[in-house]
């Protein structure tokens, strides 16, 4: 809980601070990678870093939780928490870069505000500061547990047993194990982090949705290459897609990501675009796997039936599940049941009291969460994630 006394500093200041963020955060980062270089290997995304994401993402969350504080101030944003620590720890963040961060960011901020950032004022942030850290440290220690990688231990070396080609821009590699030890579980919609070196010697990570699980121990990533791969955005999707064949082995991390199927006999409505029908196809996967009784509806919207990743595999799913049913909507190129244009959900009938799971580009997620609230969906019955820093976070949490 926020003091008194800071609460009163943070309510005061949270506008001037808050349109100065993005500022701040520019410069935070800039001089934590000109004095911290290594950051880059391995840690920290520089494609995120060249579009601004990453800045604009953590710009947000501590904006949020210091609205959090102040807006329920005996109740711990578990929701807003819970998404952050998912991310760090599928990066292997460890507790003593939080002390770094915490260099860099209240340097920046003493740079930025100049006289405004005085004793008091950057008192009370710091402890607005530590109190979202010590949240995350908590949560992540009990994260790395769970998925036996404790102190961010996290990675392991997989084979690509096969390579699959489901579109012109997107591939599936079909993963196994090796060494020995035992496999963390994973639950359907979470995702891995991919390490690779980069031809400049420089270690990435991406995150990608483990979009199958299951087969005597194997898992398989569905990749979309980003376009502009000679850019930082899109050089790992690129290089996996390049030079990455069946025998080459990768380097993942444990599963992590807080967005996954729950337990329950609720209807389910599962809403994709693109290439966000990576979990969509893992939720799907799971209950074919378990014959799962639930009512299920599989929504998704995409350019044409040849752009679809994993089209047939959710067709063949959802023919499997006794109580479901899907709909496509295509912008060129529909046919059959399909329908024309871009996803439309007033003549579409959802199950009553149906829990909602969305992937797709920002921009859909929004306008089809807008349509199920309109539809009658609880907002609260509506789990969503985003590939990337999350832009979206404290909108709804």
């Amino acid at each position: 809980m926020l003091s008194a006394e800071s609460a009163g500093i943070i309510r005061a200041t949270l506008p001037v601070i808050g349109a100065s963020l993005d500022t701040i955060t520019e410069r935070f980062y800039s001089t934590m990678f000109a004095e911290r270089p290594e950051l880059l290997d391995g840690m920290f995304n520089r494609g995120n870093q060249a579009s601004g994401e990453q800045r604009r993402a953590l710009a947000g969350s501590i904006a949020s939780f210091a609205v959090a504080l102040l807006e329920r101030p005996d109740e711990r944003p578990d929701r807003l928490l819970a998404r952050i620590a998912h991310k760090h720890t599928a990066v292997g963040v460890t507790d003593d870069q939080y002390v770094i961060v915490h260099k860099y960011l209240f340097g920046a901020i003493a740079e930025v505000l100049g006289d405004a950032a005085t004793p008091q004022v950057t008192a009370a942030w710091d402890e607005v500061y530590w109190l979202m850290a010590g949240a995350l440290i908590a949560l992540e220690a009990r994260i790395y547990a769970e998925a036996g990688a404790e102190g961010g231990r996290t990675w392991r070396r997989w084979r690509v047993v096969e390579r699959r080609e489901e579109t012109p821009d997107v591939v599936s590699f079909l993963l196994s194990p090796t060494g020995a030890g035992p496999v963390p579980s994973a639950k359907p919609g979470q995702y891995v982090s991919v390490r690779v070196r980069m031809p400049d010697g420089v270690h990435q990570l991406r995150q990608y949705t483990l979009s199958g699980t299951g087969w005597d121990g194997l898992r398989k990533i569905t990749v979309k290459r980003v376009r502009g791969g000679d850019t930082p955005d899109g050089e790992v999707s690129t290089l996996l897609h390049e030079t990455v064949r069946a025998g080459d082995e990768l380097t993942l991390s444990a599963p992590f990501g807080d967005v996954a199927l729950s337990d329950g006999d609720a209807p389910l409505v599962l809403v994709s675009a693109g290439i966000g029908c990576t979990p969509i196809a893992a939720i799907l996967e799971h209950l074919a796997a378990t014959g799962s009784p639930r009512r299920v509806l599989l929504l998704h919207a995409d350019r044409s039936p040849a752009d679809h990743p994993l089209r047939r595999d959710m067709e063949r799913l959802v023919d499997a599940l006794p109580e479901a049913g899907r709909v496509f909507w295509y912008e060129d190129g529909a046919r059959g049941d399909a329908l024309p244009g871009r996803m439309a959900l007033a003549d579409v009938e959802l199950p009553q009291g149906a829990i909602a799971y969305l992937c797709g580009p920002l921009p859909f997620m929004r306008e089809a969460r807008a349509q199920l609230v309109g539809a009658g969906v609880a907002a609260r019955d509506i789990h969503y994630e985003v590939f990337g820093p999350d832009l979206w976070l404290g909108a709804d949490a």
